[in-house]
């Protein structure tokens, strides 16, 4: 593993947006299997795991169909989406309503926490005490997989007209700055790559980003028409195919 630096790390997405803009950054790297950086990072055998925020727990089902060995327990908070996945049961699988401010697992049971997309869904104010949380159910040793997406891109260009998580995204990251002056953790690795996202046409993208269970945008018909009109310049007859930049940081929970 390769040990990052722990300097802000919300400054350095800031200046690597910058160096895009102005055309002086190296292209990231396209990933269209995030589970492959996961294993790069952590040796994923006969691992208690557990994911915060699963949403449909796609990753955590192909980890398993990967990965027997391990154990996958994955938070939800969205009563609806929990009940889907209630019903669609798996071997290594199991999940719970709750959310990363209030665990309900006891102390030192994880090997690995997994955070994909969702400490910006946290609330800022709880995003310390998520924090806290995941390192208290953390085993000494354990990691915690933080996966972010980047403030940037054509996607976010279109996202930011219903949803603009610009503040959310930076107050994660800056979380995560802060977690690593407590003492609990320290960071041993960091992955920045371009992860494609597509799209058949219009009406997906509206059921699938502008209509969540979990959250309301406020949906009007000028708002959608807004939103439409920017989306239409990147649809063609195969769809709409965008790169949506990640950024990964691995966190090790430092023994007391």
């Amino acid at each position: 593993m390769d040990h990052a630096a722990t300097a802000s790390s919300a400054g350095r997405d800031a200046e690597l947006v910058t160096a895009i803009m102005t055309n002086t950054a190296t292209a990231l790297p396209l990933v269209d299997d995030e589970l492959a950086i996961l294993g790069e990072l952590v040796p994923l055998e006969r691992l208690n795991i557990i994911e915060l925020g699963c949403g449909n727990a796609r990753m955590a089902r192909t980890l398993l169909e990967r990965h027997p060995g391990c154990k996958v327990t994955g938070l939800e908070v969205d009563e609806r989406q929990h009940a889907k996945n209630l019903a669609a049961p798996q071997d290594g699988l199991r999940f719970v309503a709750a959310g990363a401010e209030a665990i309900p697992c006891p102390d030192a049971e994880f090997d690995l926490a997994l955070m994909l997309k969702s400490l910006h869904h946290v609330p800022i104010a709880a995003m310390a005490s998520a924090l806290d949380e995941v390192a208290r159910v953390l085993k000494p040793g354990g990691h915690l997989y933080v996966s972010e997406p980047i403030y940037d891109g054509a996607l976010n260009e279109v996202i930011r007209l219903f949803n603009d998580e610009g503040v959310v995204r930076a107050a994660a990251q800056a979380a995560v700055d802060a977690a690593l002056t407590t003492g609990k953790w320290e960071q041993v690795a960091e992955r920045r790559f371009d992860m494609p996202v597509s799209y058949k046409d219009f009406a997906e993208f509206e059921q699938r980003m502008m209509r969540p269970t979990y959250a309301d945008h406020k949906l009007d018909e000028t708002k959608i028409a807004a939103v439409a009109k920017a989306f239409a310049p990147h649809c063609g007859p195969d769809g709409a195919h965008f790169t949506r930049p990640m950024h990964v940081r691995l966190l090790r929970r430092i023994p007391a």
